[in-house]
């Protein structure tokens, strides 16, 4: 007995159907995120290079006035710092909220991707299950018969089990991504402002005295 491909999406039943409206929900996750990210850390490695340039001579203030007309999370952070009129301990204050900020819209959306990711396998297997029962249970029904009897219900075993895992793999690798990439944005950001408020700390005690 030939199975074609219309009849495995039809033996894969609803849940085969409720596994098909979480890929499309998760790849409408993935691209939001996608287009987040890629507006983020746009030309945000080009303002890094010229920053950490600046630090090694110590030309603060330039820091402040390249980051001024920058579009980037990154430049916004570093402005604030830099022109926050506060002692090195208030700066560093300012620096973690201000990246813990830029870092949680980072993440937002990723909790659904990170769910759907660990979902859609266990509800393949329960497809899997419901689709062995009605093996057995045709077998049952046919004593006799041939593989023909449960081949239907096979199918729908097999099918649901591939679209779960067809639907897991690519959220977890996007998760995954997006979360390495807040991350090291986070450590970076952390370095640099540190940077920052060390080199602009002489400049406020000479201020002062």
């Amino acid at each position: 007995m030939n199975i074609t491909f219309k009849q495995l999406i039809i033996a894969g039943g609803p849940i085969l159907f409720l596994l098909a409206c979480l890929s499309i929900y998760s790849i409408a996750l993935i691209w939001e995120r996608w287009n987040v990210y890629r507006r983020t850390f746009s030309g945000m490695q080009d303002l890094l290079h010229k920053i950490h340039a600046l630090l090694r001579t110590g030309e603060v203030k330039q820091i402040s006035e390249l980051c001024a007309k920058s579009r980037n999370p990154a430049g916004d952070i570093i402005h604030k710092v830099i022109n926050h009129f506060g002692s090195a301990l208030e700066k560093r204050e300012l620096a973690e909220k201000a990246v813990e900020w830029h870092v949680s819209r980072l993440n937002r959306g990723l909790t659904p991707i990170a769910t759907i990711g660990s979902i859609s396998p266990f509800i393949g297997l329960f497809g899997t299950v419901i689709g062995v029962i009605r093996a057995f249970r045709d077998l049952s029904m046919y004593a006799g018969a041939g593989p023909s009897v449960v081949a239907m219900g096979i199918a729908e075993a097999l099918v649901n089990t591939a679209a779960g895992l067809f639907v897991a793999i690519p959220a977890i690798v996007a998760y995954n991504y997006f979360a390495h990439k807040a991350n090291d944005f986070a450590s970076e950001m952390n370095w640099v402002t540190e940077q920052v408020i060390d080199r602009s700390a002489p400049r406020e005690l000479s201020g002062v005295s």
